[in-house]
């Protein structure tokens, strides 16, 4: 009993699997890129040799995705967040601007902007629960220990391509 309550204690204090894993990756495209599949719920930041960092992320709910590459235009360490139109019109209690940092923020601890005239990012999140699920109004959701990674792996001007 003592053995299996120590692993039980382990594991809780490891808390939830990584999120992220190097895996192989067939696809075409170059080292330092960003591809999401949003079928698949996740990241896949190529690297040299046929290899990748996946990560496990939320997308945005089937009425509120996009697909096309775009490029990261921004990094931004802990963001404020001024809810878009839309979702100010669906959730009209939400205040107009939530500092960067606050327990509320939806933006988690780094935001990665994206080019393409919208107001999508890629980011951390307050809801660590919508990890792997079609959630969002568009942004792609990662845990903040992902993000964090990610934001210092990648530069502005790094391609993004999101595909179904």
């Amino acid at each position: 009993m003592l053995r299996t309550s120590a692993i039980v204690l382990a594991l809780m204090v490891a808390g939830p699997a990584m999120a992220r894993e190097e895996v192989s990756y067939k696809g075409k495209a170059e080292p330092g890129e960003i591809i999401i599949s949003t079928k698949e719920r996740s990241l896949y930041l190529i690297q040299p040799g046929g290899r990748a960092i996946r990560y496990k992320v939320a997308v945005g709910r089937p009425d509120k995705q996009w697909i096309g590459t775009v490029a990261v235009d921004g990094k931004h360490v802990q963001p404020a967040w001024s809810p878009p139109e839309e979702i100010k019109r669906d959730n009209p209690k939400l205040p107009d601007v939530i500092p960067g940092g606050a327990p509320n923020n939806p933006m988690g601890m780094r935001a990665l902007t994206l080019s393409g005239g919208g107001q999508y990012a890629i980011h951390g999140t307050n809801r660590p629960e919508s990890i792997g699920k079609f959630a969002s109004y568009g942004c792609i959701r990662m845990l903040n220990e992902d993000i964090v990674d990610l934001f210092d792996r990648v530069a502005v001007g790094t391609p993004v391509t999101v595909k179904r």
